[in-house]
């Protein structure tokens, strides 16, 4: 609890404009709050100074151009705390007024309950759950760092601060771990994390939960610490911020010891300060501990002189910005050659080159989808401005390209070696795709996307072009038993909002996906792939028109008018297998390869209607997983042959059989479907 209110009276003009701006903004946050009913205004409280110092002091932005190339970077990974972002976008003259603060949480407000992205000017990513901010930071560190040593020709032009505003939860987030360690390991030195050490969660003091010695954990991660105790002097805090971007080639952990909820004597300090209105007599109270008028509205506490004070932020932005502008244009004269490879990192995908590298992909070998995919990685890296590694599995899932890895003392290399870091490597992937030089990619096998689950749909959630490249498609992997043999994990995948999922069937449904995706640039994808080789549809142009748009007839006996097979990767063979069994019975069947649901329901009704006539009502659906995806598709006539159920140890044939997916069960089923014995 805070006994004492500081010395911040913002209403006497004898004190400094610096300190007037920060009861401003720690008063903005406590008045919103309560006048709302509900909130998180704690945090923003107490941090505070801290943010007025990194905006008006040490930050390189430019409010009125927050999409600048050469700006720094601030992700809120708390992001609860977004009032403390709101308001000194505010303050410092972003696009956003005043009388947003009040309407933040609100339907069609410029200011959500959690920053989103695309949605808030300054807002650099969507963060909320903790610790993803973090791990994404540290994927623009990480893309910037190479910007620079591919092109910036030791100018630090293209290699800015990236810094990370952090609570004790992110810190105790798994996700945060992972990606804290692996940027020790790169040497992230233009990385910046403020730990709001303030020992408060929801549910109590952290000490409930979270006893370790986190400083001592990050130097143990290669990190630099700095300390600071008083998180309200601003000179102190700013020497802090200065020591921090000093850049020792290790990332930096400024530990701000805070009080939540401070200047409040009856919530300061507790969890109560977390979320909520402190009441109205106590914010009350804490406006009169700052100075101002107990009944000061949003408006009264930011008086003219306080709000002009902060609009210097954008003279001195605008400054930077020109400096680094005519920087900028002396670099292209002085390095032709790196500006125009920078350029053409910067430019649209080239389409004829693509498909020159797309044309030398062999597509009629029988090989796994994993095995063509990355034929077609290796072939269109460099083309499609490609970037990114694995989990620890580059060989396995067929991801491995030419060139060096990105060490600490490479760090232009030509991919990344994220270790077994799942969920990290999910969300940096989403940071480098923030930072928009490359598109990422990173892979991993199908049964551990749950540990990236996270990290996807937040990508999903930003529109974010970042690639997953997912392998040993199901329970056919085998000997490995259930733990490795994903059964839920493509159905549950196929739920999230904006994100592609694609299980191509053979090599040319491979090319024709990555032709489609590498030409999508406004949402992520996931590749579900096979570890077992695949025959060859041999279904020429109509292959790669039809997988473009998510399904297609691959084969038909007479009209196909009685019966429809459908079936995604793998299963697609087995569905024509039964089909031509059927057919030679006199059955008008079709086989329908459903590579991409997502872009198979946004094809127009002829086109769907011409895959999958209303009228035929006789359907069997298989894929060698969950059935839930299948039965919109096959319809209450209809019946799904799939795995509702966990594998277990042995061969993938012997599996499949096991669990009844194979070719006399899809024709069972058929003949269940058209009421034939």
């Amino acid at each position: 609890m805070v006994d004492d209110a500081p010395d911040i009276h913002p209403t006497d003009p004898s004190r400094g404009l610096d300190a007037r701006l920060v009861a401003t903004a720690t008063a903005i946050p406590a008045e919103v709050v309560q006048t709302k009913g509900h909130g998180h205004a704690g945090t923003a409280m107490a941090l505070a100074p801290a943010a007025h110092v990194l905006w008006h002091r040490v930050l390189r932005h430019d409010p009125s151009d927050p999409e600048w190339e050469g700006r720094d970077r601030v992700v809120l990974s708390a992001g609860h705390a977004s009032l403390l972002l709101y308001t000194q976008l505010v303050l410092t003259g972003y696009d956003l007024d005043l009388d947003e603060l009040p309407r933040s949480r609100s339907l069609g407000s410029r200011t959500p309950g959690h920053p989103e992205l695309h949605h808030t000017p300054g807002v650099e990513m969507s963060t909320g759950p903790l610790g993803q901010g973090l791990a994404s930071a540290v994927g623009i560190a990480l893309a910037a760092r190479r910007d620079e040593a591919l092109h910036g020709g030791g100018t630090g032009l293209f290699d800015p601060t990236v810094w990370v505003v952090a609570g004790d939860g992110c810190l105790q987030e798994g996700v945060s771990a992972e990606a804290s360690s692996l940027a020790g390991t790169l040497g992230l030195e233009n990385l910046v994390v403020l730990w709001d050490d303030n020992g408060i969660t929801i549910d109590g003091t952290t000490d409930l939960a979270f006893s370790e010695d986190v400083r001592a954990r990050y130097r143990a991660y290669g990190w630099s610490v700095v300390d600071v105790d008083d998180a309200t002097d601003l000179d102190g805090l700013e020497a802090a911020f200065a020591e921090a971007r000093a850049r020792d080639g290790r990332p930096v952990l400024v530990a701000l010891r805070t009080v939540i909820g401070a200047p409040s004597a009856l919530r300061g300090g507790t969890p109560a300060a977390h979320s909520g209105g402190f009441g109205v007599d106590e914010v009350a109270a804490v406006k009169v501990a700052l100075g101002f008028a107990a009944d000061a509205g949003l408006h009264d506490l930011v008086p003219d002189d306080v709000r002009t004070a902060g609009l210097t932020a954008r003279t001195r932005g605008a400054e930077v910005h020109r400096v680094w502008s005519a920087d900028v244009e002396r670099w292209r004269r002085e390095h032709p050659a790196l500006a125009a490879l920078r350029d053409a990192a910067r430019a649209p995908l080239d389409a004829d080159r693509l498909e020159a590298a797309l044309a030398g992909v062999p597509v009629d070998d029988g090989a796994a989808t994993r095995t063509t995919s990355g034929a077609v990685l290796a072939a269109v890296h460099d083309a499609a401005g490609l970037w990114g590694g694995s989990a620890d599995l580059s060989g396995s899932t067929n991801v491995t390209v030419p060139g060096v890895a990105v060490e600490r003392s490479t760090p232009a290399g030509d991919f990344v070696h994220f270790g077994i870091r799942e969920h990290a490597m999910a969300a940096v992937l989403s940071g480098i795709a923030l930072h928009g030089l490359w598109r990422p990619y990173g892979s991993t096998y199908l049964a551990f996307s749950d540990y990236a689950r996270p990290s996807i749909r937040l990508a999903a959630l930003m529109g974010l072009p970042v690639l997953y490249v997912f392998t040993h498609d199901s329970v056919a992997v085998g000997e490995d038993g259930p733990t490795h043999q994903p059964v839920e994990q493509t159905a549950s995948l196929r739920t999230v909002p904006g994100l592609d999922v694609v299980r191509p069937a053979d090599a040319r449904e491979v090319v024709a996906a990555w032709r489609r995706v590498l030409a999508t640039t406004d949402r992520p994808t996931a590749f579900v792939l096979s570890r077992q080789a695949l025959p060859d549809l041999d279904g020429g142009e109509a292959t790669a028109d039809g997988t473009a748009a998510g399904g297609y007839v691959v084969w038909r006996s007479g009209d196909g008018d009685e019966l429809a097979l459908i079936g995604a990767g793998s299963e697609v063979h087995v569905a024509l297998e039964a089909a031509r069994r059927l057919a030679d019975e006199g059955v008008a069947v079709r086989v329908v390869s459903m590579p991409c649901l997502e872009w198979f329901a946004e094809q127009d009704r002829e086109h769907r209607e011409a895959v999958l006539p209303s009228a035929l009502r006789a359907r069997v659906a298989v894929e060698a997983g969950s059935t839930q995806p299948w039965h919109r598709h096959v319809g209450l006539d209809g019946e799904v042959v799939g795995i509702d159920e966990f594998g277990e140890s042995g061969s993938g044939p012997e599996l499949l059989r096991l669990r009844g997916v194979d070719v006399d069960s899809v024709e069972r089923a058929a003949r269940r479907v058209l009421g034939r014995p």
